[in-house]
């Protein structure tokens, strides 16, 4: 059906239903999952029939809320910020979200040109505290800005500390990012953010559930969080105290069955602490984006092997490390003496001392042979004889 400006009942519906219905209200979506979207509406203008589920006190409060929603100015005002309502059953809608269950948003206001639905296919969210160190903002740029050049969106809070540093690293590499708020999208917040979610508007996307002009609130952050989850391939938590509300983020991926990842911190560190829990639990280490990569892409999306530098010795053949193994460090040796040490035979060892000789490894001293000082150095530091 189409109501009033040409807009159908169900968008206004669901415009009316977020300013009554709190963000991730279970309650609220039962209604609108048993009732449909029209009938929910219905009854809170009444306030006569009440739903099932809450008390008398919630109920006059919701009916209260339902007096003072305006539908169609709320979408007159997220039109003038550049804003749109996308809900489910539309072509942007990321079928993702469905995963949250009656938990699910009503819809979502959306400020930027990019679809929503295509950039959130290959998402990754990067979390963290606000209060963080140095490491911490160094490691989520890093981070960030990784996938950005392999062509992953990062998702984000726009909060101050991790948050900020992950959507700063991915638009650096002029990758893709997304903003996802506790507040109105025309709400930037916090204040100090207000460019940066402006820079995210421009070049990417800002997204929340709740309408224009609505401000956070502590339980509207926590909420927030399981849309990051939900939207996402995974979560990146980058530094997190014990009580960290970013930490709510991983936990609710790993219910979703979204992959939970950690980057280690100093093990002195109580910025890190809760995210040494989580990765003794059920998240990944993770420490550059390839290795995120390796986790959330697609098949045959491998992090490199990790390996310790290649010192000259060991490019030696076999036979040759064994005889230089078996000089001693602080004298002239036979080649008997050597040839015993090294499991071979005298005219292999003396082979192999010649070859060692060329490469500036030993020398000649009468009978004997031992490591020139260059060698004993590049032994012990890894470094090649001179």
């Amino acid at each position: 059906m189409t109501g009033e400006g040409g807009l159908d009942d169900d968008l206004l519906g669901r415009v009316f239903l977020g300013r009554v219905i709190e963000p991730g209200d279970e309650v609220g979506g039962r209604w609108v999952r048993e009732f449909g979207v029209g009938e929910v509406v219905r009854r809170l203008r009444s306030g006569r029939e009440a739903l099932p589920g809450v008390s008398g006190t919630r109920w006059a409060g919701l009916v209260a809320r339902a007096r003072r929603a305006e539908p169609e100015r709320d979408l007159e005002v997220a039109r003038a910020a550049g804003a749109r309502f996308v809900r489910p059953g539309d072509g942007e809608w990321p079928g993702q979200l469905d995963d949250l269950g009656d938990g699910r948003p009503l819809g979502l206001w959306v400020r930027g040109r990019p679809h929503l639905r295509m950039w959130a296919l290959r998402s990754v969210a990067v979390v963290g505290a606000r209060a963080c160190t140095e490491y911490g903002t160094h490691a989520a740029a890093t981070l960030a800005a990784g996938l950005a050049e392999r062509g992953w969106v990062v998702v984000s809070g726009g909060a101050y500390g991790i948050d900020g540093a992950a959507h700063r690293g991915s638009l650096a590499a002029r990758g893709a990012t997304i903003a996802v708020l506790a507040c109105g999208v025309d709400q930037p917040y916090p204040r100090g953010h207000a460019a940066l979610i402006g820079r995210i508007a421009d070049q990417g996307l800002v997204v929340g559930e709740l309408p224009p002009g609505e401000h956070p609130t502590p339980s509207r952050f926590i909420l927030r969080n399981r849309v990051i989850a939900a939207l996402t391939r995974g979560t990146v938590v980058v530094e997190a105290a014990c009580r960290s509300g970013s930490l709510s983020t991983a936990r609710a991926a790993g219910r979703l069955g979204r992959f939970t990842m950690g980057v280690p911190g100093p093990v002195t560190s109580s910025l890190s602490a809760g995210v040494h829990e989580l990765l003794r639990g059920e998240a990944t280490l993770v420490t550059d984006a390839s290795e995120i990569i390796e986790l959330v892409g697609d098949m045959g999306d491998l992090a490199p092997p990790r390996r310790g530098p290649v010192l000259p010795r060991d490019l030696l053949e076999p036979a040759a490390r064994s005889v230089l193994a078996a000089l001693p460090g602080n004298r002239a040796a036979p080649a008997d003496e050597v040839a015993l040490g090294a499991r071979t035979t005298r005219d292999e060892a003396i082979a192999r001392l010649y070859e060692l000789r060329a490469l500036g490894y030993v020398e000649r001293h009468g009978d004997g042979w031992k490591l020139t000082r260059q060698a004993v150095v590049s032994v012990r530091s890894g470094h090649p004889p001179c």
